[in-house]
C-alpha cells in the first residue's frame, strides 16, 4: 500500500513520501499563481481551481489568498463562496456541498496525531518524525460557516446548518441546526 493510500484510508503514513511531496509542491505552485492573479481574470482563476481541486462546481467563488495542502482531495459544490484567508488542510477528503457560505479565516483540518508525545514523535538516526493519520470532513448543502471557525478531523456537518463565528467544531452537527461555541454545540434546530 502506498503512503497516499494509507493517508486516505486514515492509517498512519509518512507525510514526507516522495509522491505526497510532489502533490504538495504542485499545489503550492498552483496556489501561488491563483493567489497572485488579478481578481478580474475569472477564466484564468477558474482554470487554476480546476487543476487544483478534485471537483469544483459551477459558480464556485474563492477569494484569495486561499491555502490548502494538496488540493486534489477537495470537492466543492456549485455556487459555494469561500471568503479570504481560508485554510483547507486536505490530507484526506474535504467535501463541501452546494450553496455554501464560508467566511474569512475558516480552517478545515483532516490531519490528526496521537495525543501522547511518546507516540507522536519518533526519533531515529538523530532525526525526528511525527506520526500522522487523517479523517475526512464533510459539509452539506446550504451551510454557512462563520468567520474564524475551526473544523476538526472527521467532522460531518449536515445540510442547512449555520455555524457561529469563532466556533471549534469537534463533533458532527446534524441537518437544520444552529450551532456555535468552543466546543461547538447545537443551540437550536432550524
Amino acid at each position: 500500500m502506498t503512503e497516499k493510500q494509507k493517508m486516505l484510508n486514515g492509517d498512519f503514513y509518512d507525510s514526507r513520501d516522495p509522491e505526497l511531496l510532489k502533490m504538495y509542491h504542485n499545489a503550492k505552485k498552483l496556489l501561488k499563481v491563483y493567489n497572485n492573479l488579478d481578481s478580474e481574470l475569472l477564466e484564468d482563476r477558474n482554470k487554476v481551481l480546476e487543476s487544483l481541486f478534485k471537483f469544483r462546481g459551477s459558480g464556485v467563488w474563492i477569494e484569495s489568498p486561499f491555502f490548502c495542502e494538496y488540493g486534489e482531495n477537495i470537492s466543492i459544490g456549485e455556487n459555494t463562496f469561500v471568503n479570504t484567508n481560508c485554510i483547507f488542510l486536505d490530507t484526506n477528503k474535504i467535501t463541501i456541498g452546494k450553496n455554501g457560505l464560508i467566511a474569512p479565516y475558516v480552517q478545515i483540518y483532516t490531519a490528526t496525531h496521537p495525543i501522547n508525545a511518546a507516540d507522536r514523535v519518533i526519533i531515529s538516526n538523530k532525526e525526528s518524525r511525527y506520526v500522522t493519520a487523517t479523517k475526512p470532513v464533510t459539509i452539506g448543502d446550504n451551510v454557512w460557516i462563520g468567520g474564524n471557525v475551526v473544523i476538526c478531523p472527521g467532522v460531518s456537518i449536515g445540510n442547512n446548518v449555520t455555524i457561529g463565528a469563532g466556533s471549534v467544531v469537534t463533533k458532527n452537527i446534524p441537518d437544520n441546526s444552529l450551532a456555535f461555541g468552543n466546543p461547538c454545540v447545537i443551540q437550536k434546530k432550524l
